[in-house]
């Protein structure tokens, strides 16, 4: 492979192009109008504009993108995540024009593209699964009566989505008929599959991912896991590796599990299976997300490998070097999403120019970003500036260094998700281990945030008082 186009944007490109080039594959960038002037554009070795801001105009035209690709020689795609990461009809077209597809093959996308699909390719591999139906459902009556043969509360999901879309918490019998209702119409809306489904809803549970590797020779590895539990509207902001409610025997068997779920939809490249533990630390298969994930840096910095890389190798052919047992746990990382949204006000997007954006840095700290100062927030994509991550020997030393870092990341012109973050690091259940993903719902309040702001903000201006006070000091010291 000599050359790799990125169809993507931000930080995930200029994420995959910083490993592209430390293999010697020459980059290039795709970019809507919105983006011209974007880091990722003059990271790249060539750059091409690919439509208008919004993506469907630009990102999602994947025959645009293979077009470019094609014409500047390109001998690879790297989707990134999101856009058309996902596609498997991009996927089969790529590899349709004689390029190689950094990612798995279009056939395990559609597997593991829809729920319902994925619980029934991994049903022989006995592999646990919430109680519930595992067929589309749209008849109330029907509803019903699965609800009363697993009990409420119920979940209803969306079989072709996620991030919390086509998705409501049934507590009692007669909300069932709305929350379907609703349901329905928000998944056909979000993804054009109005499929839902019903399963058991599992009280204070856990979002654990196990991160895998497959490679076209039979093997199957996976990286540990990934706590995926302090979420916003079913959406993840921390991450970390590894977790700490896992023991060594838990991981084992999520681990072979996950590797399970790869085989069952013959997996090639990098993937993560995503599980639920409930209270007795029981866990169950929730679905397969086809592509690297936005939390990947924390588990390369405990097993020290780069995943991107590693995906390219397949994509070539290569056989894995490394086996299960070279794997090793190598201390401990936390990454927090730093999205450009107001954590007082229902974390709704916030809109601005960045006047001031002046990152952390130190030993233990990476930001993987896309955005630079003077800068404005398109309004035409996901919120996300950049990713916070911290790695430390232990737990403890990784919450106290994303401390430090949050405390060291100056943004002005918009809020940001970084005082929610440090409100998590220093709360006691977090600290502790002992949360779930209900952590917002039940600890999370803007006013106790904005008091900490506040008085935050009054030491900060004591601080100052003070280093003026003893610098006039210094200033009238007579000259001898």
């Amino acid at each position: 492979m000599r050359k790799l186009l990125v169809a993507n944007r931000g930080e995930i490109a200029i994420r995959v192009m910083r490993t592209a080039k430390k293999m010697g594959i020459k980059t290039v960038a795709v970019f809507s109008e919105a983006d011209r002037y974007a880091p990722h554009v003059r990271f790249a070795d060539e750059a091409v504009c690919i439509g208008p801001a919004p993506s469907n105009q630009s990102y999602l035209l994947g025959d645009k993108i293979i077009e470019v690709s094609k014409n500047l020689g390109v001998d690879g795609i790297h989707p990134g995540y999101g856009f058309l990461s996902e596609n498997a009809e991009f996927a089969e077209a790529v590899e349709d024009n004689g390029l190689l597809f950094i990612g798995p093959k279009s056939h395990a996308i559609r597997v593991m593209g829809s729920k319902l699909a994925a619980k029934e390719a991994v049903k022989k591999y006995d592999i646990p699964m919430v109680p519930g139906v595992d067929k589309a459902i749209t008849d109330v009556k029907k509803a019903l009566e699965i609800a009363k043969e697993i009990g409420f509360p119920i979940l209803i999901k969306a079989s072709a989505g996620g991030g919390g879309k086509g998705m409501r918490i049934v507590e009692k019998e007669a909300e069932l008929a709305s929350q379907m209702t609703r349901a329905i119409s928000e998944a056909t809306s979000a993804f054009g599959d109005g499929s839902v489904f019903i399963e058991k809803y599992v009280s204070s549970p856990r979002h654990i991912e196990i991160q895998v590797m497959a490679d076209g020779h039979g093997n199957f590895l996976h990286f540990f896991e990934r706590e995926c539990s302090i979420q916003r509207r079913h959406q993840k902001v921390v991450e970390e590796a590894p977790s700490s409610v896992l023991t060594t025997e838990l991981r084992n068997q999520m681990g072979i599990a996950a590797t399970k779920v790869a085989e069952a939809c013959d997996y090639v490249g990098a993937g993560t299976v995503e599980f639920l533990i409930d209270a007795e630390h029981n866990f169950y298969f929730l679905e397969m997300n086809t592509r690297l994930q936005v939390e990947h840096p924390v588990t390369e910095l405990i097993t020290g490998l780069d995943l991107v890389e590693l995906q390219i190798k397949i994509a070539r052919g290569e056989e894995l070097n490394i086996k299960q047992e070279d794997l090793r746990i190598n201390g401990h990382a936390l990454e927090l999403r730093v999205y450009a949204e107001d954590p007082l006000n229902d974390f709704l997007p916030s809109v601005g120019t960045l006047n001031r954006y002046k990152l952390p840095k130190g030993v233990g700290i990476r930001v993987d970003d896309g955005f630079e100062e003077g800068m404005d927030i398109p309004i035409y994509y996901d919120p996300m500036l950049s990713k916070l991550i911290t790695y430390g020997k232990t737990r403890e030393e990784a919450i106290e260094l994303m401390i430090k870092a949050i405390e060291n990341y100056e943004v002005k012109g918009v809020q940001t998700t970084l005082p929610f973050g440090a409100y998590v690091m220093r709360h006691e259940a977090f600290r502790s281990g002992n949360f779930d993903t209900h952590f917002v719902k039940k600890y999370y309040a803007p006013k106790i945030l904005q008091k900490e702001h506040e008085k935050d903000a009054r030491i900060a201006a004591i601080i100052a008082m003070k280093k003026y006070f003893e610098d006039q000091k210094i200033l009238r010291l007579p000259i001898n």
